[in-house]
């Protein structure tokens, strides 16, 4: 809390920033990462994406509203399906995906695209959300962020019911 100040104004741009020598770090997604190493600006310091431990973990996780996924288990069930067959989709096509983006104009660089998604290790079968959630809420509550203990943000704010339904419906 002492060591880190962080900026948070929407007006501000990090990048821009950085860029200037104004601010010394900054938290890059794709493709700013990609932009600073092509004009030499910096260097990575951790790249969760393959970086250990944060790569043995999920990268995200999705959150929904309690009533909405209460009151609608078809419309969720439906959207974990389509995100995970998309990730699928990404890991297993990671150049077709990559131009599908930019032939979308979801982004300007297909280059940049393509390294993001070869990158990735996709392996949501295999890692435990579970032990995503507790090994992030520890990191944040070592730093005082959260107060809350991990067993008790597992045990209010989580349900794995629609993660493994379509779990056992993706095995094939």
């Amino acid at each position: 809390m002492k060591d880190v100040q962080w900026i948070t104004d929407p007006s501000v741009k990090p990048i821009e920033l950085f860029v200037q020598g104004k601010i010394d770090a900054f938290l890059g997604f794709p493709p700013e990462p990609q932009d600073l190493r092509a004009r030499h600006i910096g260097h990575v310091v951790v790249n969760t994406a393959v970086d250990r431990p944060w790569s043995q973990y999920f990268c995200c996780m999705l959150g929904g509203n309690r009533d909405f996924v209460r009151n609608n288990p078809v419309a969720t069930k439906r959207v974990v399906r389509a995100i995970l067959k998309a990730t699928d989709f990404c890991a297993t096509e990671p150049a077709r995906a990559a131009q599908q983006l930019a032939d979308r104009g979801l982004t300007a660089r297909y280059d940049y695209a393509l390294q993001t998604l070869s990158e990735n290790t996709y392996k949501w079968r295999e890692y435990d959300p579970e032990d995503t959630i507790r090994y992030y809420a520890l990191r944040l509550r070592e730093v005082g962020l959260i107060k809350s203990s991990p067993q008790k943000i597992i045990a209010d704010g989580t349900d794995w019911r629609f993660l493994d339904e379509v779990k056992r419906e993706l095995k094939a």
